[in-house]
């Protein structure tokens, strides 16, 4: 049976292009221009999945979000946004929103997010501790597939640092998530893996917990740190032997792109610090 897609967009020609698109793709689609519309479209018939603008007349897209909740607690929803700002980004996972595309993107990545979304709806089971834009406090569970949502909505609240050092922490809490959900976690979806962030005047901190027993640096042949120096890529052929991803460069990178890298003693838990200028003082 054809799943059928509530679309809410106030641009006239994207809400054509996505909707031809997302019909190629098999579904059902009703597209409205605002908020108010989506709402009353919730209100008298079901939908599988709701893709939402942001900033719309009437009512924005976090507000639809937030009434689409009340109305159907285990909807799925996709956020649009065209503006990069930590308070969308924290509305939208607040709200457990499945994902959040930033304009622009490419047409494949909506009908993917769409189809993932779909498929396995795994933001829902992020537990949101706290939602403080200086204090992000999540329970992620233990499957690959949540890591890259989680990434895209924190990238927003690093938006206003300078692009190398926006990738650089991006780059290190992804392969660092990974590792703490596929070697700590087991890839086991009943466990979690806590992270923190914490956005202090002059740094920006993450913590990372997963629920395993720990490892030994010396012991993690599948990591590019334990590298023999005349075989510095020894690591991915352990890894492609035990089955894992392509990766294992975590603890090397963060080593050398974040100031500050420590674990506690059965190093199941990390945190790594990243040094920022103090944003400029407003003038009174």
């Amino acid at each position: 049976m054809s799943r059928t897609i509530l679309l809410a967009e106030d641009d006239e020609a994207s809400r054509k292009l996505y909707r031809a698109l997302l019909e190629s793709e098999g579904y059902q689609v009703v597209d409205v221009g605002d908020g108010k519309a989506a709402l009353e479209v919730l209100k008298n018939r079901s939908v599988d999945l709701l893709v939402t603008d942001v900033v719309m007349p009437g009512l924005t897209g976090i507000e639809l979000l937030e009434r689409a909740r009340e109305l159907h607690p285990e909807l799925r929803v996709i956020v649009i946004t065209g503006s990069r700002t930590a308070e969308i980004a924290l509305g939208a996972l607040r709200n457990r929103a499945c994902d959040y595309l930033t304009k622009p993107f490419h047409l494949q990545e909506l009908a993917d997010t769409v189809r993932e979304a779909l498929s396995r709806d795994i933001t829902g089971e992020i537990e949101v501790i706290s939602d403080k834009p200086d204090w992000i406090e999540l329970r992620v569970p233990c499957d690959l597939a949540a890591v890259e949502p989680i990434q895209r909505f924190m990238a927003q609240l690093h938006d206003n640092l300078p692009k190398d050092t926006r990738e650089a922490i991006s780059q290190v809490f992804r392969e660092m998530l990974n590792n703490a959900i596929e070697h700590g976690g087991k890839l086991d979806r009943s466990k979690k893996v806590e992270v923190k962030y914490i956005r202090l005047k002059r740094a920006i901190l993450y913590s990372i917990r997963d629920p395993g027993e720990g490892f030994k640096i010396g012991e993690i042949e599948h990591a590019a740190l334990a590298n023999p120096e005349d075989n510095p890529f020894r690591h991915m052929q352990v890894r492609q032997e035990k089955g894992l991803r392509p990766g294992g460069f975590g603890i090397l990178l963060a080593s050398q792109v974040v100031d500050e890298l420590i674990y506690n003693q059965r190093h199941n838990e990390l945190i790594f610090v990243k040094y920022i200028d103090e944003p400029p003082q407003s003038e009174s």
